[in-house]
């Protein structure tokens, strides 16, 4: 299975945040998975990147050119493939094509941005593939309480929240990604209207 990984690349995180992105990419590698991901070196990106590299797993990085010139990003050199992309909108789209499922990491806003967006295609059933969150820590606690005060207050349907599975234990969110297909819903299913 080709696994799409966002997740932050900021360099100034809590240790136990890399420690346990690179433990990720080891499970993933040694299920015999391969990673999609933005390229990155930092951070949770080069973590998990790292921690497939480290169990000889296969790498795909996708990099917007403009990322290049910028002094702040650096990019993983040891991809074994390396997309590069012009804008950040083709760059999602190609991890997405690529991905026959996701996992999301502690991040930012470009992270949030990602799971939500992958979320919402899937709610809108233009995809089936199976999306797991990593919650080290309890990182995203905050956002699913947000999530679910959408539901009580009648913003999101509960059966969206159905769509993604939340763990803190690489194996568990592997076997949940191994173990999830697609449910033949209908769109009425996960939205009103």
């Amino acid at each position: 299975m080709r696994v799409c990984v966002y997740g932050a690349a900021s360099p100034s995180i809590d240790p136990m945040y890399i420690e346990a992105g690179e433990a990720l990419g080891r499970v993933l590698a040694r299920c015999g998975h391969s990673l999609v991901f933005g390229g990155g070196a930092l951070g949770l990106m080069g973590a998990v990147a790292r921690g497939v590299r480290a169990e000889s797993g296969h790498i795909t990085g996708v990099v917007p050119r403009f990322f290049e010139n910028d002094a702040s990003e650096t990019l993983c050199d040891f991809c074994d493939e390396y997309i590069q992309t012009d804008t950040m909108r083709e760059r999602k789209r190609i991890m997405e094509d690529k991905a026959d499922a996701f996992i999301i990491t502690p991040g930012g806003i470009g992270t949030f941005e990602e799971f939500l967006e992958i979320l919402t295609l899937r709610q809108l059933c233009r995809h089936e593939k199976p999306i797991a969150v990593l919650n080290t820590a309890g990182y995203y606690d905050t956002l699913l309480a947000f999530l679910n005060e959408a539901v009580d207050k009648g913003f999101l349907k509960a059966t969206c929240l159905s769509l993604f599975t939340v763990t803190d234990d690489p194996h568990t969110l592997l076997d949940a990604l191994e173990c999830t297909s697609g449910d033949g819903g209908n769109v009425h299913t996960y939205k009103e209207g």
